[in-house]
């Protein structure tokens, strides 16, 4: 869970998120516990009959050959290559149960893996998901995951599925998702591929995330500043951002067609992961401050809005996903309007406070 960018909160981010359908048990809210094992839940019921009540809710992907039952999974690669990435979400640094719903967490945990295939300008083509959770999680924790799983892969990415994973107990609930994608006989959009001139635009929302998490931290929390269920809740049609990211996962396969020389998933904030893009490119960029939105702090130093930045050719035409918001320049680092900007944003190591929530 992202740091927050030192910047007032807006009182309505453009373009505000529309919430994404949500599965049929979704809407019970985030899971509480009582501490007790009951006759529902994972202890109770064990791995096997766990696996029964989720195998029917996931998705099925497209290009599977042969999809879960077996020890491995059997894939299509219709090209001879495929992309993989993969990503954590654990209770904490990345989310907190008091907020998030399970069908958000499965929608999540879909979204910011999907959104890392695009960034290469792949079509996501499956999914492998492991969960680790408290024996004494109801089942209903699950089915909920596997629903937003389901539901992300149906609305971002059609075709994509899941197509294994694992189940194990732990402390502490962690999802960790693997991804693959098809290049469809393209070459790799690499972080690397930037030139001088170049020009910078982004597809998706900019600080949008975190301004939802700023207003979760300061409205959605106890008089001891805990996470509340029930505060949380009542922000729901403002907090969407955060807590389920609709990212642009069709643009990253128009930006490979229309040329992008460069391209990258916005997962720990604007300034920070375009830093990354121009020192493996070689070159700075200059971001225009007034292309940034309402509040440009927010924007560069907010994370988790899982937009694609990419670099096209001067003469390119930017698909009509994207909009333009700086240049490659000469030299390094980030400037903003000429003037320099540090590349700060979400470090998990530096940022988490170790509180849960």
């Amino acid at each position: 869970m992202p740091s927050l960018p030192d910047a007032p909160l807006p009182g309505t981010p453009e373009g505000e998120v529309t919430p994404p359908a949500r599965g049929a048990d979704a809407d019970a809210g985030p899971v509480e516990d009582d501490g007790s094992v009951g006759s529902d839940t994972l202890g109770a019921i064990g791995e096997s009959a766990a696996l029964a009540r989720i195998f029917p809710r996931l998705p099925t992907a497209a290009s599977a050959l042969l999809g879960p039952g077996d020890d491995s999974a059997v894939i299509a690669a219709p090209d001879g290559r495929f992309v993989v990435t993969t990503d954590m979400m654990i209770h904490g640094p990345d989310f907190r149960l008091a907020w998030s719903t399970p069908h958000d967490l499965g929608w999540k945990a879909a979204a910011s893996n999907l959104s890392d295939v695009a960034a290469m300008g792949a079509v996501p083509s499956g999914l492998v998901v492991a969960i680790a959770a408290p024996a004494d999680s109801p089942v209903s924790l699950l089915e909920g995951i596997a629903d937003g799983l389901r539901d992300a892969c149906d609305a971002l990415a059609p075709g994509c599925g899941v197509v294994g994973g694992d189940l194990s107990v732990s402390a502490t609930l962690t999802i960790a998702v693997t991804a693959f994608g098809d290049l469809e006989g393209r070459s790799p959009v690499l972080r690397s591929g930037a030139s001088i001139g170049d020009v910078v635009a982004v597809a998706g929302v900019l600080g949008e995330a975190a301004a939802s998490l700023l207003l979760l931290f300061t409205e959605g929390v106890d008089a001891d500043g805990r996470p509340d269920a029930r505060l949380g809740a009542a922000l729901r049609s403002r907090t969407s951002a955060q807590l389920a990211p609709t990212p642009p996962i069709a643009a990253g396969r128009a930006a490979a067609l229309a040329g992008a020389t460069a391209m990258l998933d916005l997962s720990d904030g604007l300034a920070i992961d375009s830093a990354r893009l121009a020192g493996a490119s070689g070159i700075g960029i200059d971001f225009d401050g007034g292309s940034l939105g309402p509040n440009p702090a927010m924007a560069l130093g907010g994370g988790e809005d899982h937009s694609l930045l990419a670099t096209f050719p001067p003469e390119a035409s930017l698909p009509s996903e994207f909009r333009q918001i700086g240049v490659c320049v000469a030299g390094s680092g980030l400037t903003v309007d000429g003037h320099p900007h540090d590349s700060s944003g979400w470090d998990p190591y530096r940022d988490w406070t170790g509180l849960l929530g």
